[in-house]
């Protein structure tokens, strides 16, 4: 009898010790990914800018990064400093490691209307999920939901650097614009009417090479915070920023650059790689992983930020 309630007592223990992860959910968050130029001649040649992270992605549930350039082979550019623009080919990879993409940024709409409808047609056809960009301003502010583990996770993106030309309107696609009345909404609507358990925003925002946060920054990181946001991942200025606590949830104001060339050095060849854990009673915690770009933009693993 007391043999059998050792064994009992041990099962107890080592159930409990496997709950928190068994039942927890990781979520994986990097920053910009730009695939055109040189990352994108790499894919071309089939090599993966990502296998440097194959161990960090294959840990996470869910994985969300930053498309920071248009995917097609349609359009003209339009009259700005730095045009992006891929080639389909990098949808597979992308499908291979993302769970969804924003589309949130000032290079969406780098090539114009058609090739943003054409990258929609493509992402949808291959079943690519995004968010932060859509058919029309009401697809553009729909939260992507995704339900895992038992719970509901709602995602929303924004961008509010210029070209506003970019955003979507009632008769056009293009990208969420980060006004605040629309904002708060849509994360009080992602709560209520989507009955969402965590709610994470994802904002293109700040000024570049700036390693702080800027005052607009905070103020909306807040705001959305007070509308009941759970954690804020927020990217754009190519450098990694500061990290708040606000009312007990965490604000990564910027993860820097993940793929992207052009940097020779400096803070701009540093991102991160940021892994949200939620217990199964919502408790957030969290690691950064940090990537070293090398001399072509491809991430190399460079250790836990400690």
């Amino acid at each position: 009898m007391q043999r059998i309630l050792l064994v009992f007592l041990l099962l107890v223990f080592f159930s409990n010790c496997a709950y928190p992860e068994e039942h927890s959910i990781r979520m994986l968050f990097v920053g910009d990914l730009m695939l055109d130029e040189l990352p994108g001649e790499m894919i071309k040649d089939r090599k993966n800018p990502f296998s440097a992270f194959d161990g960090v992605f294959e840990k996470a549930d869910i994985k969300i990064g930053n498309l920071e350039c248009v995917i097609s082979e349609k359009g003209a550019a339009e009259k700005k400093p730095f045009t992006f623009r891929a080639h389909p080919r990098v949808i597979p990879l992308l499908k291979k490691y993302f769970s969804a993409l924003s589309l949130a940024n000032n290079h969406s709409g780098d090539y114009g209307l058609l090739a943003f409808s054409d990258m929609l047609d493509l992402l949808d056809q291959s079943g690519v999920l995004y968010f932060g960009g859509g058919r029309n301003i009401r697809l553009a502010h729909e939260p992507l939901i995704i339900g895992i583990k038992g719970k509901r996770i709602a995602i929303l993106g924004y961008n509010e650097f210029f070209p506003r030309s970019f955003e979507a309107l009632s008769d056009r696609p293009g990208i969420a614009w980060s006004d605040d009345d629309y904002v708060t909404f849509d994360i009080q609507r992602a709560k209520t009417e989507y009955k969402a358990d965590i709610v994470i925003v994802y904002p293109h925002w700040g000024w570049e090479h700036e390693k702080i946060a800027s005052t607009r920054q905070m103020k909306l990181a807040h705001l959305m915070i007070d509308a009941g946001a759970d954690a804020i991942v927020g990217g754009h200025p190519h450098v990694t920023q500061n990290i708040e606590w606000y009312k007990g949830k965490p604000i990564f104001y910027s993860l820097g650059n993940f793929v992207f060339n052009g940097f020779e050095e400096g803070d701009a060849t540093t991102g991160w790689a940021l892994e949200l854990i939620f217990s199964s009673d919502l408790q957030v915690a969290w690691k950064i992983h940090v990537a070293k770009l090398d001399k072509n933009g491809i991430p190399q693993y460079a250790g836990e930020l400690r």
